[in-house]
C-alpha cells in the first residue's frame, strides 16, 4: 500500500486538484484488505473536500470487525456515535438514496425522522449511495464544511463513492476466494484419501495433504524430505511397468489402478493410485494431482475376513466330523449295536447337530446386526426370571460351573425381548465358563441405575489385558485364537444389547484377574394409574410359577426343563444339594424336583433333614422303581415318585396334581397362644423360637391348622401329606404327629396344639 497522504492544502492548491484526487483513488486500489480501502477512501475525501468528519456505511462487510468508518471523530466520539440508538435507522435512510444528496443541517433532518437528538454536534452534511453494478453496497458521507459543500465536493464524493464500491467489490471477492481456498484446503488436509499435486515442470510436488504424507512416510530417508521422495520412488504398475514420479511431465490418466510405491533398500507400500493431467491451452501438461488411498488396512481386513471363514469352518468341521463318525461307527459295525450303545450314538448326533444349529444362528444374527435389521420385541421383563431362564439353559447344556446370582428384591421390571436377553446371558456365561475353572464361581449381579439396571457377569478367571479389553466386542477381534468359540458371541451381545438401547462394556484388572461384562436394560415405565372414569387397568401378564430342579444330569434337566418351559413354568436350576436351601430362601418355589441320586448326597436324605424342603411338595424323579425304594421316599415326606424315563405330558400332569393338593387359600398367618405358622414363608415358631420341620410334619401341621376347628381325619391326612402313594394304615401319621408335637412341645396327654380325635385323627382348636 501507498503510505503517501495528501494534505488538505495540496487538494485545494490551484491546478493541483486533478492531481490530489488521482493520488487519493489510487491509494483506495492499492490493498485489498477492506478495512484499510475504507479508511483511505474516507480520509482522502474528507481531505480534498475540506470536510470535518467522514464515514462510510458498508453493512455485513466480509473480513470486516465495523459496520461504519469514520474519520476526524476520536475514538470517545466514534464511540458515542456507535451507541446512538437510530443511527442506524439514520445510515439505512441515507444510503438508499437515489442520487446524491446536501442537507444544510443534518439535525433539523433527524427531528423529521423522528430520531432521538444527535449525540455530537453536525451541521450540514452531504450524502451519496455506494453501488457496484446496480447493487447497494453502503453510503459515503460527509459533514461540516465552512461555507457549506460545493458542486465540485459532490462530484469529488461521487468519485470516491464509485471508486470505493468498487474497491469494496474486488475486496469481498479477494475474501470469498480465500474462504474458498481455506476451505477446499481444510477438505484436503483431512480427506481420508492422499492428495499430491505435481508441478510438471519441475516434477516437485506443489501440495501434499497429511494422508498422503502418511502413506508415504515409510519411504523417507532420515534426513530428507517428504517432498524430495519425487526423485528416488519408483512406481511399479499393475502390468509390471516401472515409471518414476519425474516423469510427469508426460503423465497420463489413471483410473483405480494398484501400483506400488518402492524405494532402494526393499521398502515399499501398495496404493491405489488415480491420476488427472491438468492441461493448458497449448495442450501440455501443467500439473498432475493424484490420489493415493492406503491399501494396507484394506488387505488386514481381507486378511481378518480369510481367519473368520477359516474359524467357521473349523466350527464347522468339528460337529460334523463328531456326526459321521459316530453315524460310520454305527453303520459299519458288523455285530448289531444294543440299544444303548444305538443311543449313545444318537445322543452324540443330537448334541452336534444342535451345535451347528446354534453356530448357525450366530451367524445369522451378525449378519442381521451388520445390516441393522436385527429383530427385537421388547415387553416389561423381570431381570431375575431372564436370569434364571440363563442359568437353566446353562445347566441344561452340561455347563459345570456354579451360577451364583445377586438381584436386589427392589429391581424394577425392564423393557426387553426376553428371548434376545437370555441369548445375552448365555453368551455372556458361556464365555466366562470358558475362560475360568470349574471350580471358581460365575457371579450375576444387577443394580438399578436411574433409567436403567446394570446387570453384570463376572468369572475369576483368565482376565484380559488392558489395551484388549477395547476390540473384545469387534467383529473381527472377537475370535479366539485358541479356537474356543466362534467370536460372534460378543459381537451378538453388543448388537443385542444395543438395539434394546443399552450400552455394553467389559473391565478386568489384567491377565488372571478375572473378567467382568456390564450391559444396560431401559427400565420398563410404570402401569398407568386407573381413570377416573372408571375403566379398569390392563391386566398385568401372569407370573411364571417357579419350580426347583435339582439334578446333575444334563440331559434330564433339558427334559425337565424343556417341559416345565412349555407348561408355563420358570424351572430353577441346580446340580448342587448344598443350593438347595439358598435357591428355595430367593426364589420361593411351589414345588421341587428332587433327583434320588446327587453327588455327595440323595433325594431321600435331604427330605429327611433339609428344614427349607418342609412344607413344599417334593417330587423325586429316579431310575429305580422298586417298591421298597417308591415307599421310603414317601415315608420321608415325598409328595409323588416319578420313574425315568417319562413323558413331558407326564411330568406335567404330576406337577399339577402336586400343586392342586398342595395350594390353599389365601390367609394370614395362623397364630394360635404361642404357636405362630406363616404360609408365605413356610416358617413355624413357638413363643418367637423357629422350629425347624421336615416336609412331612410341617405338612401335616399346615393341613391341621387349615382345617382348624373341625377333625381331619387320617384318610384326609394321608391324601394331602402323602398323596397318592399314602400307606394303607393310620400308623405313619400317629408316628410323625408324635414327633411334630415333641418338636412344638406339645403333650398328647394335656395338649394345647393338636388333639386327639380316637379312631377318626385329629384336630387344632379354632383361632
Amino acid at each position: 500500500m501507498n503510505d503517501f497522504h495528501l494534505p488538505v492544502q495540496e487538494a485545494q492548491h490551484p491546478g493541483g486538484g486533478d492531481w490530489a484526487v488521482i493520488a487519493a483513488i489510487l491509494r483506495i486500489g492499492a490493498s485489498l484488505d477492506l478495512d484499510t480501502v475504507l479508511r483511505e477512501a474516507v480520509e482522502g475525501a474528507r481531505a480534498l473536500t475540506g470536510a470535518r468528519y467522514g464515514a462510510i456505511y458498508a453493512p455485513a462487510v466480509p473480513d470486516s470487525p465495523f459496520d461504519f468508518v469514520t474519520s476526524g471523530l476520536t475514538p470517545e466520539e466514534h464511540g458515542i456515535l456507535a451507541a446512538w440508538p437510530d443511527g442506524l435507522r439514520l445510515f439505512e435512510q441515507l444510503r438508499g438514496l437515489a442520487v446524491p444528496r446536501r442537507l444544510p443541517d443534518l439535525e433539523d433532518f433527524t427531528r423529521s425522522l423522528g430520531c432521538a437528538p444527535l449525540p455530537l454536534p453536525c451541521g450540514a452534511l452531504m450524502a451519496t449511495p455506494m453501488r457496484h453494478r446496480d447493487t447497494p453496497v453502503g453510503g459515503f458521507f460527509l459533514a461540516e464544511k465552512e461555507g457549506g459543500f460545493t458542486d465540485r465536493d459532490e462530484a469529488v464524493l461521487a468519485l470516491f463513492a464509485q471508486q470505493t464500491a468498487a474497491a469494496i467489490a474486488h475486496a469481498r471477492a479477494h475474501s470469498d476466494e480465500r474462504r474458498a481456498r481455506a476451505d477446499l484446503e481444510a477438505l484436503l488436509e483431512t480427506s481420508p484419501v492422499g492428495v499430491v499435486v505435481f508441478d510438471a515442470a519441475t516434477a516437485a510436488p506443489v501440495s501434499i495433504n497429511r494422508e498422503a504424507k502418511r502413506i508415504v512416510a515409510g519411504l523417507r530417508t532420515p534426513g530428507h524430505s517428504i517432498e524430495r521422495l519425487a526423485e528416488v520412488v519408483t512406481c511399479r504398475r499393475g502390468d509390471g511397468r516401472e515409471t518414476t514420479l519425474a516423469d510427469v511431465g508426460n503423465a497420463e490418466r489413471v483410473r483405480a489402478e494398484e501400483v506400488e510405491l518402492s524405494v532402494s533398500g526393499g521398502r515399499s507400500v501398495r496404493t491405489l493410485i488415480n491420476a488427472t493431467p491438468i492441461v493448458s491451452a497449448d495442450g501440455s501438461v501443467e500439473t498432475l494431482v493424484v490420489t493415493m488411498q492406503d491399501l494396507a488396512p484394506l488387505e488386514a481386513l481381507e486378511r481378518s475376513r480369510a481367519e473368520f471363514l477359516e474359524l467357521v469352518s473349523h466350527e464347522l468341521r468339528a460337529p460334523l466330523a463328531a456326526i459321521k463318525g459316530s453315524a460310520a461307527t454305527a453303520l459299519g459295525d458288523s455285530r448289531d449295536p444294543g440299544r444303548a450303545e444305538l443311543r449313545q450314538f444318537l445322543r452324540i448326533v443330537e448334541e452336534q447337530a444342535d451345535r451347528m444349529d446354534g453356530l448357525i444362528a450366530d451367524l445369522m444374527d451378525a449378519g442381521r446386526i451388520g445390516a441393522g435389521t436385527l429383530p427385537v420385541d421388547a415387553a416389561p421383563e423381570e431381570v431375575g426370571g431372564l436370569v434364571e431362564r440363563a442359568r437353566t439353559a446353562f445347566a441344561g447344556a452340561g455347563g459345570r460351573h456354579t451360577i451364583v446370582a445377586d438381584l436386589p428384591p427392589d429391581l424394577p421390571p425392564v423393557m426387553a425381548d426376553g428371548r434376545r436377553v437370555v441369548q445375552v446371558l448365555d453368551n455372556l456365561i458361556a464365555n466366562a465358563a470358558r475362560h475360568s475353572p470349574e471350580t471358581s464361581p460365575i457371579r450375576v449381579a444387577a443394580a438399578h441405575d436411574g433409567e436403567h439396571v446394570a446387570v453384570s457377569v463376572a468369572d475369576e478367571g483368565e482376565g484380559v489385558a488392558p489395551d484388549a479389553l477395547a476390540h473384545l466386542f469387534s467383529r473381527h477381534a472377537g475370535a479366539d485364537p485358541r479356537g474356543r468359540g466362534s467370536g460372534l458371541g460378543l459381537v451378538i451381545c453388543k448388537g443385542l444389547v444395543e438395539a434394546h438401547g443399552g450400552r455394553i462394556r467389559a473391565e478386568s484388572g489384567g491377565p488372571g484377574r478375572g473378567t467382568r461384562v456390564v450391559f444396560t436394560l431401559p427400565v420398563a415405565e410404570a402401569e398407568p394409574e386407573p381413570s377416573r372414569s372408571g375403566s379398569p387397568p390392563t391386566r398385568p401378564s401372569r407370573e411364571r410359577t417357579p419350580i426347583l430342579v435339582v439334578d446333575d444330569d444334563p440331559n434330564s434337566l433339558r427334559q425337565v426343563c424343556g417341559a416345565l418351559a412349555a407348561a408355563g413354568y420358570a424351572p430353577v436350576v441346580t446340580a448342587e444339594p448344598g443350593e438347595v436351601s439358598r435357591l428355595i430362601e430367593t426364589h420361593r418355589p411351589r414345588l421341587v424336583l428332587l433327583d434320588l441320586i446327587l453327588p455327595g448326597s440323595d433325594g431321600i436324605t435331604l427330605l429327611e433333614t433339609l428344614p427349607a424342603l418342609a412344607g413344599l411338595p417334593v417330587i423325586l424323579i429316579s431310575a429305580y422303581g422298586r417298591g421298597d425304594t417308591v415307599a421310603k421316599a414317601l415315608e420321608a415326606g415325598a409328595a409323588d415318585y416319578i420313574v425315568k424315563p417319562f413323558s413331558p405330558a407326564e411330568l406335567v400332569a404330576r406337577v399339577k396334581l402336586a400343586l392342586r393338593r398342595q395350594a390353599g387359600p389365601g390367609r394370614e398367618p395362623f397364630m394360635l397362644g404361642d404357636l405362630a405358622i406363616d404360609y408365605e414363608k413356610r416358617r413355624v415358631t413357638v413363643a418367637g423360637r423357629p422350629v425347624r420341620l421336615t416336609a412331612t410334619e410341617y405338612g401335616l401341621l399346615r393341613a391341621l391348622s387349615l382345617n382348624a376347628g373341625g377333625v381331619t381325619t387320617y384318610d384326609a391326612l394321608l391324601r394331602q401329606v402323602w398323596g397318592e402313594h399314602a400307606p394303607g394304615s393310620a400308623q405313619p401319621v400317629r408316628t410323625a404327629v408324635k414327633k411334630l408335637r415333641s418338636k412344638l412341645g406339645d403333650r398328647a396327654r394335656k395338649p394345647t396344639y393338636i388333639f386327639t380325635e380316637r379312631g377318626v385323627g385329629y384336630r387344632m382348636p379354632a383361632v
